[in-house]
């Protein structure tokens, strides 16, 4: 009996120690930082609480109205706020559409394309510039940061791009905003911090340019190449306007972002699409949730692709931020 109170006294002492030991190890608050006040706290979570707001709740209602039957939709008057008469035929008549379809395969084309071609074209330029031995490194550098604050024009632009061939052709939705200088700029400054004495090793072992981009200067920037593989991605997954320009009558290659625009902003249907009879008397679904459905439809990407990224988002941002 004597030996059971006993272990029991250690076991009650070992958890004290380390209930102190926890608290011992929290930070201290530093001394010049007043402790949060109960108006601090409140107006911090009014804030908080004001900022999720304004980004869910717009978010809520497209997602609710897109799943919406057109009789909900008439007794909200337009957007739907609570749910009433759910439904997915929206989704499933605006996936049978197959202008729907091939806009979606366009956008997912020219995205990875776009950004694996602005990616390679962009590590290859800043670590160019990050060496201070390149030919030419500085004058070239000088060039393209002129390039930021001076341009030529949408016309110029219109009448370079049209004279290359490029009216009706997938590559003017790709190469005329191909490169960042911005993002050169961030990768540049990345570059040049990578640790000398890994290049020095690497050279002594007998690797050239190439090898050492890819195995030492890469890997040690993993956060930066995410972040800007993300800015690319996402610029040419939102990206309508070169659309306008270069291929505005060919339905068959307008992105889902065209789509978007012509769904919401006309009102009309696409050409040869099975859904232009949207808006009759006799259709299943309301013209806008189909509307609210295909912005939907352009979010899911950009929702799956960020939790991959999102670990590198913070620390790429940040430290390019401080570097550049």
């Amino acid at each position: 009996m004597t030996n059971t109170l006993t272990m029991g006294s250690r076991r009650e002492r070992r958890g004290r120690e380390a209930g102190t030991t926890r608290r011992r190890a929290r930070p201290a608050r530093p001394p010049w930082e007043e402790p949060p006040t109960a108006v601090g706290r409140t107006a911090k979570g009014l804030t908080l609480g004001t900022t999720l707001a304004v980004i869910m709740v717009p978010l809520w209602i497209i997602v609710l109205t897109s799943f919406s039957t057109p009789g909900a939709v008439n007794r909200a008057g337009g957007l739907v706020i609570w749910p009433d008469g759910l439904s997915i035929e929206t989704y499933r008549q605006m996936l049978s559409d197959p202008t729907v379809v091939t806009a979606l395969m366009v956008s997912l084309g020219i995205t990875v394309v776009g950004t694996a071609v602005s990616m390679a074209v962009s590590v290859l330029c800043a670590y160019g510039l990050s060496r201070s031995r390149s030919l030419g490194h500085r004058f070239i550098l000088m060039l393209l940061i002129v390039t930021m604050f001076v341009g030529g024009g949408l016309i110029p632009s219109f009448l370079v791009v049209t004279g290359l061939g490029g009216y009706g052709q997938w590559w003017a939705l790709i190469l005329p905003g191909a490169v960042s200088v911005f993002n050169i700029l961030v990768l540049r400054a990345f570059y040049q911090d990578t640790s000398s004495e890994l290049i020095d090793a690497a050279r002594m072992d007998g690797a050239g340019d190439w090898r050492i981009l890819w195995s030492v200067v890469l890997p040690t920037s993993r956060a930066v190449t995410a972040v800007t593989a993300l800015f690319y991605a996402v610029g040419y997954w939102n990206s309508f306007f070169n659309v306008m320009l270069y291929m505005p009558t060919d339905s068959q290659k307008w992105p889902l972002q065209y789509v978007l625009l012509t769904y919401v902003n006309r009102g009309n249907g696409l050409p040869g699409s099975v859904n232009s009879g949207f808006g009759s008397a006799h259709a299943q679904t309301a013209p806008l949730s189909l509307q609210m459905a295909v912005v939907v439809l352009t979010l899911v990407p950009l929702v799956i692709v960020y939790p991959f990224v999102q670990k590198h988002l913070r620390t790429g941002v940040l430290t390019g931020a401080i570097k550049g």
